[in-house]
């Protein structure tokens, strides 16, 4: 609900290890393009994955430097009434700019209207595959085309958009590393396409009167303790300010995202959370 506020070498995990023993994903669970894939450039671009009708996505990325490197992916999804450019805040422009510079490449997909009042299918707690569908297109595009850092795609979301990465999360277990949640909630029993993946999870809530239909302190709480019960790490930072994303939340999920690729072990954060993070986080 609403859109965006103001406000080392690692082993064990899913999937097999490469020849410096880090994990990687089984290849079964890496995306192909099922369509005509778009000529990737910053702006809107549209993909067309079998089966759903076309979709448009907002794209950040540098064409010289994604040429170059394999980068990371980061998905942003929206609240309620807000859109797409609302990455530039909920993901920070310093961190954007990091990623593209790495090589890598932002996605915001533009929420299909046919869904209804939320804007994602499987927000709600829906099966519906549409939005997972299309970012599989996005994802097996941008490795065909230029490549990426398989160990680091990753997805982010504020309010109805934090509830869509929550399902994407586990619907697509089989190749996102980890997450961020501002103001979410997980409805439903979302199918775990690959339980082996114990991909980590970092979640904002905004104390009491972060509340919009749901109240999604209460709800992160909830997701919180679902993840310890899966083994999943995952933390929780109530910054207390309502339902938005605050001011030094993206810089913190930035090191976060980095600090968590695909498979880390051992969990980087067991012994306490960075010291550059808000006071507001906490380990469970």
């Amino acid at each position: 609900a609403g859109g965006a506020g103001q406000g080392g070498a690692a082993s064990g995990g899913a999937g097999g290890g490469d020849a410096a023993g880090r994990t990687t994903h089984d290849p079964k669970f890496l995306p192909k393009p099922t369509g005509k894939c778009p000529d990737l450039a910053k702006g809107k671009v549209t993909f067309a994955p079998e089966g759903v009708k076309a979709r448009a996505v907002e794209l950040w990325i540098d064409p010289a430097a994604a040429a170059a490197k394999d980068g990371p992916l980061v998905f942003f999804w929206h609240g309620v009434g807000g859109s797409p450019m609302e990455a530039s805040y909920a993901i920070g422009s310093t961190p954007m700019k990091a990623i593209l510079a790495a090589g890598g490449v932002v996605v915001a997909p533009y929420h299909d209207p046919a869904a209804g009042q939320f804007p994602w299918w499987a927000g709600m707690g829906g099966a519906r595959q549409d939005d997972m569908l299309l970012a599989d297109e996005v994802v097996g595009c941008v490795i065909e085309a230029v490549g990426l850092d398989l160990r680091h795609l990753h997805s982010v979301g504020f309010s109805a958009g934090a509830m869509q990465t929550e399902q994407l999360a586990a619907w697509r277990s089989g190749y996102l590393a980890s997450v961020v949640a501002y103001s979410g909630a997980r409805l439903g029993t979302p199918t775990d396409e690959d339980s082996t993946n114990k991909y980590a999870a970092m979640l904002f809530s905004g104390g009491p009167t972060d509340e919009v239909v749901i109240n999604f302190a209460d709800a992160t709480r909830t997701y919180q303790a679902k993840l310890v019960e899966e083994g999943r790490f995952s933390f929780i930072c109530d910054h207390g300010k309502g339902h938005t994303v605050p001011g030094d939340g993206p810089a913190a999920a930035w090191q976060f995202l980095q600090d968590h690729p695909f498979g880390v072990a051992p969990e980087p954060y067991a012994g306490g959370l960075p010291a550059a993070f808000p006071a507001y986080c906490a380990l469970p």
